[in-house]
């Protein structure tokens, strides 16, 4: 099986500081891949450069065979490519299912009448029906994610960047959203998961990559990550890895 992602020889570099070195991966079409690593160790360097948000000082960036390091996030969105945020990025003053149907209208082949419904569907299918009409700035910051992830399923992703999207997140709607990512997998969409909460992570991946100091220090399985001496003492430094 070809890789649907294939990243070689990556570095970024910020000035004197090196935030990602050497890093080499690939990511087959269907993979839901987690992405760990102390603070400051790349993580989300990494989806910024696959994302279109950093263009990397060297090395290269390939999607379904096609190089995209450098190509604006628009583009990416075009070829399947969809990403959230840290920090949740809605338009705050349009609604709820205005929102929703931004991204449904990058396809110039869709309609506005056929964006609407579109976003209803993709809405209902998130439970948030129910606040179709309401500003997106006064949702909760749960909601706000969940209409994130909606937005992502407006572009019928073939590859989603989600970068710790747990965060500050009630635990009934973070079983919610296990529900939505391992659904959107199990339609084949491969998905690249950056979380601090590792229940998340070893519960939902079947692969785990660990970056440390932009470096990669452990790529498999997550038993077996969970368990590898330079993760422990990435995380827990040398005394608890002995």
């Amino acid at each position: 099986m070809s890789a649907q992602l294939t990243v070689s020889g990556l570095r970024k570099q910020f000035g004197g500081l090196v935030a990602l070195d050497h890093i080499d991966l690939t990511v087959d079409r269907g993979e839901l891949v987690g992405l760990i690593g102390p603070n400051g160790s790349g993580k989300t360097t990494l989806l910024n450069i696959v994302g279109g948000y950093y263009a990397p000082s060297a090395g290269s960036v390939y999607f379904e065979g096609q190089r995209i390091d450098g190509v604006a996030p628009s583009r990416l969105a075009r070829l399947g490519i969809g990403r959230s945020f840290q920090v949740t990025k809605v338009f705050r003053r349009l609604s709820v299912l205005e929102n929703m149907q931004v991204s449904a209208l990058t396809d110039w082949k869709v309609s506005r009448n056929q964006a609407r419904d579109l976003a209803l569907e993709a809405l209902d299918s998130l439970n948030l029906s129910r606040l179709a009409q309401e500003r997106a700035g006064r949702l909760s910051g749960g909601q706000a994610k969940l209409l994130e992830f909606g937005r992502i399923m407006m572009l019928k992703p073939k590859l989603v960047l989600l970068d710790e999207p747990f965060g500050g997140v009630h635990p009934e709607l973070k079983r919610f959203m296990y529900d939505t990512i391992r659904a959107w997998n199990a339609r084949g969409v491969t998905i690249i998961l950056i979380s601090h909460d590792m229940g998340s992570i070893f519960g939902l991946c079947r692969r785990v990559i660990t970056l440390s100091y932009g470096e990669i220090i452990a790529d498999g399985d997550p038993e077996t990550v969970r368990n590898h001496p330079a993760v422990l003492e990435a995380y827990l430094g040398d005394h608890h890895a002995a």
